[in-house]
């Protein structure tokens, strides 16, 4: 399955819990449960988002976007996270008035069982999600699974906080537990627009990428033939980027040069999937400048 096949699965999920969820508030009176509702709510509203950036990431390259369009995942992170962070401020909102205005619950052991079923349900899908969103390197597909997993911590909160409920009938542990689920899911919000800021700044590659690039350079690499330089990588949704620079003799034909250089691109971009691997010629007494006075000669 590709990640939209999963975002589509996310949607519809959504929509199951919405519901179940719902359901339960409407029987119990429960805030907490509300504020349940109104996450799922908001993961329907960004898994649509997502799937919407994941089918613009994968178009190809075009005019006006050369080097592609992956990076529209970041846009789907950044946007979950600030659902998450308005959904934060909706339930301690309701949190505070229930706690002013304090309400008995009604039927909870019903509500506590949807609030099981559903959890399930998002439990389940979060598991999956996340393991296809490593193999992807999908952003939007990772940040709708994390929101998902919140949504199953919130929802274990919310079932442990109802049964004290009913084992003490402490009425306040209710508006409480729902001021927990708000930081708790405010905490996610904020990770994910970090991650999604540190997505469109351009980062490098991670350190396990970077290290097979270096071992890769390393068989090539000759001390007195071959040598690289200038060595630089970002990251853009799924894909990989390097720049780098390959030093050899001069008396080289270019034939024997760009031969060596689509063999040393064609083992980098196996030894990291997803790389697209430039490599600029230059000899071996040839040194390029970046950011000096000298380039403007």
């Amino acid at each position: 399955m590709q990640a939209s096949a999963y975002l589509k699965l996310s949607v519809a999920t959504a929509l199951v819990t919405i519901v179940l969820k719902t359901a339960a508030w409407w029987w119990t009176g429960s805030v907490s449960l509300a504020a349940d509702a109104l996450e799922s709510l908001v993961n329907l509203a960004g898994a649509v988002f997502a799937l919407v950036m994941v089918t613009l990431a994968a178009q190809p390259p075009d005019a006006e976007h050369p080097y592609g369009h992956h990076k529209a995942e970041y846009f789907s992170s950044g946007f979950e996270g600030i659902l998450i962070i308005a959904a934060a401020i909706g339930i301690l909102w309701g949190a505070f008035d229930r706690w002013r205005h304090p309400e008995p619950l009604e039927s909870v052991g019903v509500g506590v069982a949807l609030a099981v079923v559903s959890s399930a349900l998002n439990g389940g899908l979060a598991w999956a999600m996340l393991r296809k969103a490593r193999e992807l390197r999908s952003a939007a597909l990772e940040g709708d699974a994390r929101h998902l997993i919140t949504d199953v911590w919130t929802s274990a909160g919310v079932v442990v906080g109802l049964l004290g409920v009913m084992a003490t009938g402490w009425q306040w542990l209710d508006p409480l537990l729902a001021v927990i689920v708000a930081l708790n899911i405010l905490r996610e919000g904020v990770h994910l627009m970090r991650e999604s800021t540190r997505g469109l700044m351009d980062e490098a590659l991670d350190a396990d990428s970077l290290a097979r690039v270096q071992a890769v350079l390393e068989e090539f690499r000759h001390p007195h033939t071959i040598r690289f330089d200038h060595i630089a990588s970002r990251v853009a949704g799924q894909r990989r980027f390097i720049d780098l620079h390959m030093h050899m003799p001069s008396a080289w034909t270019l034939g024997r040069a760009a031969a060596l250089r689509a063999s040393v691109e064609q083992a980098l971009m196996s030894a990291v999937p997803g790389l697209r691997a430039s490599i600029q010629l230059l000899p071996m007494d040839v040194e390029a400048h970046f950011d000096d006075p000298r380039d403007l000669l």
